[in-house]
């Protein structure tokens, strides 16, 4: 088993799905895994299936596989700072239909981010983790890929299997071992108006 930091699963008031619990966003991919047909296949259908305001299904994907063009060109496009990704077994860039008005491109954006969440707790749950990256060139993603205009370029998706951290970059190691931290959910989650929080299931 790889070489993993200590404490990846979330801390919550009330137990949640396993496979959510232990979602996050690792930077050390094993370079030599290989990702099947069947898994990549099943992340893709978990994000088509993500809920999609007025049916639209706005959310595109353009995939590479570590070794084919496609992920060649994903890879080119990343910032300094995702240059870990290299290592994954697949790049999915993640796009959005803007529609025809403001509405339309903020449920869209709303729809990609939804696909995104449920493409990498189904990575989860396969035994692969998923790094959803901001970093990238977006017009020249565009470029690239001939996406058409009104098409947003969101994010990238790196997915592949954990890599041993006794052989990370020490930045990377450094990075995924810090704790993983939310807000508490009184700060987040209100009732009756702004600011005043919901019960905790452990008060009086």
């Amino acid at each position: 088993m790889p070489d993993t930091p200590k404490g990846r699963l979330a801390s919550t008031s009330v137990p949640i799905h396993p496979d959510l619990a232990a979602r996050w966003s690792p930077r050390a991919f094993d370079p030599d895994a290989v990702i099947t047909a069947d898994q990549l296949t099943a992340v893709l259908e978990a994000a088509r299936w993500a809920a999609s305001w007025g049916h639209r299904q706005p959310v595109r994907f353009i995939v590479g596989i570590r070794g084919d063009e496609t992920f060649t060109t994903l890879g080119g496009l990343l910032k300094r700072g995702n240059s870990y990704a290299h290592a994954a077994s697949a790049l999915i860039l993640v796009c959005a239909d803007q529609g025809e008005d403001e509405r339309t491109a903020l449920y869209a954006a709303v729809d990609a981010g939804a696909a995104i969440a449920q493409l990498t707790v189904e990575a989860v749950s396969r035994g692969l983790i998923a790094h959803p990256m901001a970093g990238f060139d977006v017009d020249g993603a565009r470029s690239a890929f001939g996406i058409p205009d009104g098409v947003r370029a969101l994010a990238v998706i790196a997915v592949g299997t954990l890599g041993d951290y006794s052989a990370a970059d020490p930045a990377v190691v450094e990075r995924d071992s810090r704790a993983r931290e939310r807000m508490p959910l009184e700060e987040i989650a209100f009732v009756g108006r702004w600011g005043f929080p919901i019960a905790s299931p452990n008060s009086d």
